[in-house]
């Protein structure tokens, strides 16, 4: 990974951004173990721990206000951030998955199932990256195989034939590009989630929390509503694929991924997010806690809303939401500029141009 190698230290992998971070905690620690022996040593260094943690939250805070678009790629891929696997044990009451796409196999990298949210029955789909070293190769680090996206359709009938909504959770690099997947046709398997849950007479709630690349994420990323954590990332391809074919090198993924703009903010101002989660400070890996909470919360009410929604007008919405992501010409899309979203500057330019060809 190009500029994104991880440094142990006293408080778990710091990230090279976090280098001044990873110093003053181990200051800290190295006082708060001589504060232990402070009755043989007779000196108390209270005053001087409680400056440093009041500096490293300032330095933390400062830090992460400041991320540039590789800096949260950086920070959506740490080894500690929680995965779905962990928002399953952490907000999820009696999981209850299903296996297999009745065609091939099971795929791991996609985790799908009946559970309940506060109380309410949902169908839960999302990206499976692992825990530990072993759980990871078997699923390919979330990188889901055509099967896997054919599970997800399964699992999304089931929920409309029971009339229960969708919760996604997205979390993955991309979907699985070996020659197996390529075979089993896994561009046609995303097509068609894509299709069908544009028209799932449900409700759908989208949760981006780590990684949110290409049409892998977008195989289960169609939804009435889209959330996104504050340091995930979501793109049409992850940044080193990016540099690699823009570049002909992966060394350029910083700028790739100033290009690609990825981050939460920009995704909102560009209309494909709904809505930014905070993250704890510091990021979901300094407290998966309280990140699963925040999580909890936005599925919570985001569900009281939509549920509230006639089916039909649900649809309408969806469709509608679809239609413009990418819009040039929309109100809530503006070019720079532009004041009269009725008649967008580039419709009239195009419009002269067809006349004076015509005559």
């Amino acid at each position: 990974m190009a500029n994104g190698s991880n440094t142990p230290g006293p408080g778990g992998s710091y990230l090279v951004f976090e280098k001044p971070i990873a110093k003053l905690e181990s200051q800290i620690e190295e006082l708060q173990l001589a504060q232990e022996q402070r009755d043989e040593t007779g000196r108390d260094f209270a005053d001087e721990i409680k400056k440093l943690r009041a500096n490293l939250v300032s330095l933390v805070r400062k830090t992460y206000a400041n991320l540039s678009a590789w800096e949260t790629v950086l920070v959506a891929r740490h080894p500690n951030r929680p995965v779905v696997a962990d928002y399953l044990d952490m907000i999820v009451d009696d999981f209850c998955g299903l296996h297999g796409d009745r065609r091939f196999r099971d795929d791991k990298a996609i985790v799908a199932g009946f559970g309940r949210i506060r109380g309410r029955k949902v169908m839960i789909i999302g990206n499976n990256k692992g825990r530990q070293l072993k759980e990871k190769v078997a699923c390919n680090f979330g990188c889901a195989h055509p099967e896997g996206y054919r599970k997800a359709l399964r699992a999304m009938k089931l929920a409309e034939k029971y009339n229960l909504p969708i919760v996604s959770l997205v979390d993955t690099s991309g979907a699985y590009p070996g020659i197996g997947s390529e075979e089993r046709s896994v561009a046609q398997a995303i097509a068609e989630n894509l299709m069908a849950m544009s028209q799932l007479r449900l409700p759908i709630v989208c949760m981006v929390v780590g990684e949110g690349g290409s049409g892998g994420a977008l195989g289960i990323g169609v939804g009435d509503r889209i959330g996104m954590l504050e340091y995930a990332y979501y793109s049409v391809i992850p940044p080193e694929g990016c540099a690699a074919i823009l570049w002909k090198s992966g060394e350029y993924a910083k700028e790739a991924a100033l290009a690609l703009k990825p981050t939460a903010k920009e995704l909102v101002k560009l209309g494909i997010v709904d809505d930014i989660i905070p993250e704890p400070l510091g990021g979901a890996h300094r407290d998966p806690q309280q990140t699963g909470l925040a999580v909890e919360n936005y599925i919570n009410q985001t569900l009281r809303h939509l549920v509230r929604v006639p089916i039909d007008k649900l649809i309408e919405r969806r469709y509608q939401k679809l239609r413009l992501i990418g819009s040039l010409t929309d109100g809530s899309i503006k070019l720079a500029g532009e004041t009269d979203t009725k008649k967008p500057a580039r419709k009239k330019i195009s419009t002269a141009k067809t006349k004076k060809s015509r005559s």
